[in-house]
């Protein structure tokens, strides 16, 4: 080989190991108009509830986040829905909600349930993952629970037969199981998630789990590139408890999905931090995610020390749903930020921080 071609060789090694390839970030590009301040439904709730959502008023309005609330007085211990408070949901297509009180027994029925059906919010959405620097029993936990939201036993359908018999019916339907299987796929398929678990107990409920459980089957064969199984309830919790990260997607008809999500919530960190939210073809109602046993905790809105990651977690998905990905983007990272460095944090945590502790230093690391 000639001295020029090595000296040529050797200048070509130095340039390829002295330069460095540009990057560029993938940016967001918005349509026309898409920076306008979008209206968002805002319902307090009861408990912490009023808390935790003026918690989330006061971080969005440091990021200058473009969105502006439009609150409604809402009790759990009301017979019916407000006046204008559905209009107000179709009219925005969304809403952040703070817990609302189910009265346990009396015939009240709840105001929860009667959203989700009078808006057609057939999934419910609750992420349950590890937050770094909050020490749990098990790590690499990232579990979704996508939850059917309108028929199952939380159909309400009960009477009684005769004195001191009662009937309920648990309604399962071909058209509402295939719907939210479909939706648990679409999610998988968009989220880059690799598997799909549906909960069941065909089992015993042949004819309903097991109409569950055929909708699930039929769903998956449209989705070969997501690996799909399937687990009776009973075996899951097991499982939940022992080896959580096994799972990634979880499908359920309601009831299951409920004991799930809170199950699952436990294992990660508590329900002060899973996210959440109810979603249809139209509308969608961000809150936290499983169901807040503080919900009508007196004392921790009277000290105010009740943790609002949940919520503010959520109302990063919401942003996200709204389209406002960077402002969702900050959110959660200073969110993570504040637990790792594990300063400030509620009582439920292990802390004990104020709930406005906890927000102001949320805004501190806000990018």
């Amino acid at each position: 080989m000639s001295r020029q071609a090595i000296s040529l060789l050797k200048n070509l090694g130095k340039t390829t190991t002295v330069s460095k390839i540009q990057t560029r970030s993938v940016t967001y590009m918005p349509r026309p108009g898409d920076g306008k301040p979008r209206p968002v439904t805002l319902i307090p709730g009861d408990g912490i509830g009023p808390l935790v959502t003026k918690a989330v008023e006061q971080v969005m309005e440091a990021m200058h986040a473009p969105v502006y609330f439009e609150p409604f007085d809402v009790h759990g211990d009301m017979k019916s829905l407000p006046e204008g408070l559905l209009e107000s949901i179709k009219k925005n297509k969304v809403c952040l909600k703070g817990g609302l009180k189910t009265p346990v027994g009396g015939g009240v029925s709840s105001l929860n349930v009667n959203l989700r059906k009078e808006l057609d919010l057939f999934a419910s959405l609750v992420n349950c993952f590890n937050l770094p620097g909050l020490p749990t029993r098990h790590e690499n936990v990232d579990i979704v629970v996508i939850r059917e939201n309108t028929e199952g036993e939380y159909a309400g359908l009960e009477h009684e037969v005769v004195p001191g018999v009662v009937e309920s019916l648990k309604v399962i339907t071909k058209f509402c199981s295939e719907r939210i299987a479909k939706y648990a796929f679409e999610y998988a398929y968009l989220n880059n998630r690799k598997k799909v678990t549906a909960v069941h107990k065909a089992n015993i409920m042949k004819l309903a789990d097991g109409l569950f459980l055929e909708s699930c089957q039929e769903v998956a064969k449209k989705y070969p590139s997501i690996a799909y199984n399937e687990i009776i309830v009973d075996n899951c919790c097991m499982q939940l408890v022992a080896r959580p990260e096994q799972f990634d997607v979880m499908v359920t008809p309601n009831l299951y999905g409920n004991l799930i999500a809170n199950t699952a919530a436990g294992i990660a960190g508590g329900t002060g931090v899973m996210p959440g939210g109810n979603v249809g073809a139209e509308y969608a109602v961000f809150e936290q995610g499983a169901s807040a046993g503080n919900v009508g905790k007196d004392t921790d809105e009277a000290q105010k020390n009740a943790n609002p990651v949940a919520l503010l977690l959520s109302s990063a998905m919401m942003l996200r749903h709204l389209q406002f990905p960077s402002f969702a983007d900050r959110l959660e990272t200073a969110v993570k930020r504040v637990i790792s460095e594990g300063k400030c944090r509620t009582e439920d945590l292990g802390g004990n921080s104020t709930t406005q502790e906890v927000v102001d230093a949320v805004i501190a690391n806000l990018d």
